[in-house]
Formats: structure tokens, C-alpha cells, sequence
């Protein structure tokens, strides 16, 4: 065997792994929708259109279960996958640091992209930027791995808690809703305009707005989860998480309650009747506990991947966590074309209700569409691309065929 051939065949791969990030996946897509779908989504703004209680119901739902969890969860397997290509470049006696840029700097071409031409809220480019910070953190332990995502979890949080507390002192300046309005309207006249139009926008939006929550948000709790998701992969914590079931089961229970209390809160809060005085207080307590719900959602579904009930579910969401990426690319790229420039235009027009109905039916379509494709192929398409790109190889497109 040659050694690109080396390179190029993948290690065995925890299937409960791939599920739980398909479920990871499912999450995402349920809150990315939101921000395809309406300019008043997590902006504690009266939608004048969809206001009803069941608007507002299925709202605060979305906001108390989905909204900044699954990200999370989809950073800690990042960091745990990062193990992972640490131990296959030693088994194939290749120097990982160059091959990890290269990945890295294959995400950050893609992330651009996606987020300038489909979705201005991408990750994959905040995903390359702190890869590097990952990379440097490669030879500490694992206590010490936790101990600084513990941390910087607690310190992040509370920055923002005084930040919301000073903002009682502070009240909202006399034209903020007049503004946001303003560009509320603007964005539905460029989402419901040309392609041109689309991109526009995105880059507006990404220049004035979403690169601050990005960056001061989600990047400090991005890397903690990376560094949780590196520290449980140096101890193969998921190799065979059964092992202790009870340790599974005391996850569950320590996380469940403060962080479905702090979702509550701050599902709460960034409904409109509530202020825009509470949406920083109420985000600084979520920012603290949602790490806590989201560990509670991984060990709930290990446990539930075990039951006869719930185990065929799991296989059926692996090979959609298996080629996540281009699911995910996917995802974006189906939801441009149902309410931007790109296609049908529906911005500012769909009930939440019906949003969420969509995205079931997205990823519903892709279960079966992510099994068929990775029967006949190896990797997803992208992840070809991506895997090509980091082994410096072309690996194989299509699967072999056994005997």
C-alpha cells in the first residue's frame, strides 16, 4: 500500500459519534431558519406580522431549547474530533500540524464563502480561526484543558452579566426601535430583491453586526466547548460512553434544571413585552448555564441511543452527522433559496410555526438522502474536498465495493 493510500483510508468511525452530531445538526438548522426566515428573530422586537401567542409560544420554545446549545454541542465534537486526526496522523506517521492548517484553511475559504453568498451567520470561519488557538493548545492535559474552559465559560458569562447590569444605568437610546425598524425594513427589500441584492446585505450585516457577536459571543464559548471536546477525546471519553452509565445519568441531572432555568430566562427576556433592558441580563445567565443543557442533551441521547426505542433513530441521524458539513452547507443553501434573492423570496413572510415545519422537512429529506450517498460514496462531497485538502491526496470518491 502506497503511503497516500495510507493517508487516504479513514479510521474506523463511533457511530454514536456521527449520530450525535447529526443531532447537533438538527439543532442548528431549527435556529439558523429563524434568522433566514425574519428580521425580528432573537432581536426581542415585536415581529408586526407574526405576534400572535402562538407566534410567541413557538418562539420562546425555540429560544429556551435550541438557541445557543446546539452550536455548543457541535464545538465540542469539533474539539473531540480534533483527537481523533491527532491519533490518525501518528497511526500514519504524518506530521499533523500541517496537515491541521490546511483543514483549517479549507474551512475558513468555505466559511467565507458561505457566509458572504448564503448565510451571514456561518461558523465554519470562526471554527478556522480559533482552530489555530486549538492547535497551540494541543500538548496541554486534559485537567488543564477543562479547568480553562471552566473559566473562560465563567468569566465570558459574567463580563456579559455586568455588561447587562450597567445597561440598567444605561437606558435604551429614544430612536433604538425607530432604527431597527428602519433596517428591518431595508433587509426585507434586499432579502426579497435580487441575488445582488442578497449578498449585499450579507456583507452589510456581516460588517456591521454579526462579526461582534460572532467574535465576543460565540467565540469565548466556542473555544471553551473545544477545549471540553479535546480533553474528554485525550481520555476517549466517547470510545464507549456505557461504560459508566452513571456517569451519564449524573450529567443529565446536574446540568438539566439550572440550564433549563437560565434557557427559561432568557427565552423570556428576549420576548418583546419583556424590555430591551432584560435582553442583556437575561443572555449573560444563558451564556452561563447553556453549556450545562447542552452536556445534558449529549448524555441524554448516549443514553437514549441504548434503547431499543430510540437506537434506530440514531442510526438514522449518523450518516447525517457522518457528512455534516455538506449538510450543513446544504442547509443554507436550500434556505436562500426559499427566502432570499436566491429563489422564492419568502423573507418576512413565513409564521415561526411554519419556519420550524421547514426545517423538520430539510432534515427529514436529508436522513435518507445522507444514507444513500455514503452508500455509494466514502466521504460526504465536501468532506471529500476537505479531506483531500488536509492529506495533501486525492482520496477515494466512490466506496469500495466489499469482497
Amino acid at each position: 500500500m502506497t503511503h497516500a493510500a495510507a493517508h487516504a483510508m479513514p479510521a474506523s468511525r463511533l457511530a454514536h459519534v456521527d449520530a450525535l452530531r447529526g443531532f447537533a445538526l438538527f439543532g442548528i438548522l431549527v435556529v439558523n431558519i429563524g434568522v433566514f426566515s425574519s428580521p425580528f428573530y432573537g432581536a426581542g422586537m415585536a415581529d408586526p406580522t407574526y405576534s400572535r401567542p402562538l407566534d410567541l409560544v413557538v418562539r420562546w420554545l425555540i429560544a429556551c431549547l435550541f438557541e445557543t446549545k446546539f452550536y455548543l454541542l457541535f464545538s465540542f465534537l469539533f474539539g473531540y474530533s480534533f483527537t481523533l486526526q491527532m491519533a490518525a496522523a501518528e497511526r500514519s506517521q504524518a506530521a499533523f500540524a500541517p496537515r491541521f492548517v490546511r483543514r483549517l484553511a479549507g474551512l475558513a475559504v468555505l466559511g467565507a464563502l458561505h457566509a458572504v453568498l448564503f448565510y451571514q451567520g456561518d461558523i465554519l470561519l470562526t471554527y478556522a480561526l480559533l482552530g489555530l488557538g486549538l492547535l497551540a493548545c494541543r500538548r496541554i492535559a486534559p485537567r488543564h484543558a477543562l479547568h480553562t474552559a471552566l473559566w473562560l465559560i465563567v468569566l465570558a458569562a459574567t463580563a456579559w452579566g455586568v455588561l447587562g447590569l450597567l445597561s440598567f444605568l444605561d437606558p435604551v437610546p429614544a430612536g433604538y426601535e425607530a432604527q431597527y425598524w428602519a433596517d428591518a425594513l431595508a433587509s426585507i427589500e434586499a432579502y426579497r430583491g435580487t441575488i445582488g441584492t442578497t449578498i449585499s446585505q450579507h456583507i452589510k450585516e456581516l460588517t456591521t453586526s454579526v462579526w461582534f457577536m460572532v467574535l465576543f459571543v460565540q467565540g469565548p464559548f466556542v473555544f471553551a466547548m473545544f477545549l471540553a471536546g479535546y480533553a474528554l477525546g485525550r481520555r476517549q471519553a466517547l470510545a464507549d460512553p456505557w461504560r459508566q452509565p452513571r456517569a451519564l445519568w449524573l450529567l443529565c441531572a446536574f446540568g438539566l434544571l439550572p440550564g433549563l432555568a437560565g434557557s427559561a430566562l432568557y427565552a423570556t427576556s428576549s420576548l418583546p413585552f419583556a424590555g430591551a433592558a432584560w435582553e442583556l441580563p437575561g443572555l449573560a445567565v444563558d451564556l452561563l448555564t447553556a453549556p450545562l443543557l447542552s452536556m445534558s442533551y449529549a448524555a441524554a441521547f448516549l443514553l437514549a441511543f441504548r434503547t431499543r426505542a430510540l437506537g434506530g433513530l440514531a442510526a438514522w441521524l449518523a450518516p447525517a452527522g457522518r457528512m455534516a458539513l455538506s449538510n450543513y452547507l446544504m442547509q443554507s443553501v436550500i434556505c436562500a433559496f426559499l427566502f432570499t434573492g436566491w429563489g422564492l423570496r419568502l423573507f418576512a413572510s413565513v409564521s415561526p410555526l411554519a419556519t420550524v415545519g421547514i426545517a423538520v422537512a430539510i432534515f427529514a429529506a436529508q436522513l435518507p438522502w445522507s444514507a444513500w450517498w455514503l452508500k455509494h460514496h466514502a466521504y460526504g462531497p465536501v468532506e471529500w474536498f476537505l479531506r483531500a485538502l488536509t492529506i495533501g491526496a486525492l482520496p477515494p470518491w466512490r466506496r469500495a465495493r466489499a469482497g
